[in-house]
């Protein structure tokens, strides 16, 4: 169980009124800063939309919503808060500056986690004069219904930082994974770059239309990656002999295939492209709308398989 009880949000987006929605739910206290003066607003609406979910998900027990305050200053939203999650943006001046900032308030326990999704935490540490609080926790989007959290620390991270944010996260009901080398984009943005490159390539091939490529990955492979991983789901795909009689049957297979990978850049045309392909897939529903639908999917999926996880 995690010791900690208050915490602080710094940069209230989409990442960050998420994470604040779930920090709530979980029955903590936060504080918000971000100099949008629209930001208390736009915080208060995500969290009401985001809260049936989080009951359905039996993730409020006796929280309240009422337990979030918004600061005017990143170092007052810090003060006396245990655990910070920063979501600025992400460019090394922004988050450097406000390091700087907050460095000075931060109590003796504190831990601050960044959301950063492409930067290193070597680059994040430069905007330190002791960087030992500092960890790297990526989450996914929403937080707040896709359980992983990606964790980075290093030789200059507290000795105990690691494990009490793991236990932190993993107390609000996430997957953490622990990341041993950093590299941009991390583990699971890099899986995704991956995959998404060839739908591009294909798509710009004309293989087939963007949306039928869309549709041959959830419901193909993206329904079984929701179950388990594609090097266990390989593992089970050759019966009783396991991967290695998988990869010894397939070596050849794949090898072709990853020679035959495209390499897209996403110029002006490839763009154009896509945002047609995409405009003749969505018929003419607006992102709110299709947050929505996105939403009571996973928290449907969610729901159907919690009790399955060990």
């Amino acid at each position: 169980m995690s010791e900690i009880e208050r915490t602080a949000i710094l940069g209230a987006g989409v990442i960050g009124a998420s994470w604040a929605a779930l920090f709530l739910a979980s029955g903590r206290s936060v504080t918000v800063f971000d100099p949008d003066p629209n930001a208390e607003a736009s915080v208060r609406k995500y969290i009401e939309k985001a809260w049936p979910a989080l009951e359905e998900l039996g993730q409020v027990g006796h929280a309240t919503r009422d337990a979030i305050t918004f600061a005017p200053t990143a170092a007052e939203a810090v003060r006396n808060a245990q655990f910070i999650q920063e979501n600025v943006p992400e460019r090394l001046p922004i988050k450097h500056s406000t390091y700087a900032e907050i460095e000075p308030e931060l109590s003796a326990d504190a831990i601050v986690s960044s959301s950063t999704s492409g930067l290193t935490l070597e680059a994040l540490q430069q905007g330190w004069g002791d960087p030992s609080k500092l960890i790297l926790g990526h989450p996914f989007n929403p937080p707040h219904l896709i359980p992983l959290v990606e964790l980075t620390a290093n030789d200059a991270t507290g000795s105990d930082v690691l494990n009490r944010t793991e236990t932190f996260y993993e107390d609000l009901g996430k997957v953490t994974i622990r990341i041993k080398k950093g590299m941009p984009g991390h583990v699971a943005n890099r899986l995704q770059a991956a995959v998404w490159r060839e739908a591009v390539h294909m798509a710009i091939e004309g293989v087939a239309s963007v949306e039928d490529i869309d549709k041959a990955m959830w419901a193909g492979p993206g329904l079984r990656w929701a179950a388990m991983g594609p090097t266990t789901l390989f593992h089970l795909g050759a019966g009783d002999g396991g991967l290695r009689a998988f990869c010894d049957h397939f070596k050849d297979t794949f090898n072709g295939w990853w020679d035959d990978l495209g390499n897209p850049r996403l110029d002006e045309d490839v763009i154009n492209k896509l945002v047609d392909g995409i405009n003749d897939q969505t018929q003419g529903q607006s992102t709110e709308e299709l947050s929505a639908q996105r939403d009571k999917m996973l928290t449907a999926m969610q729901k159907a398989t919690q009790h399955l996880r060990t």
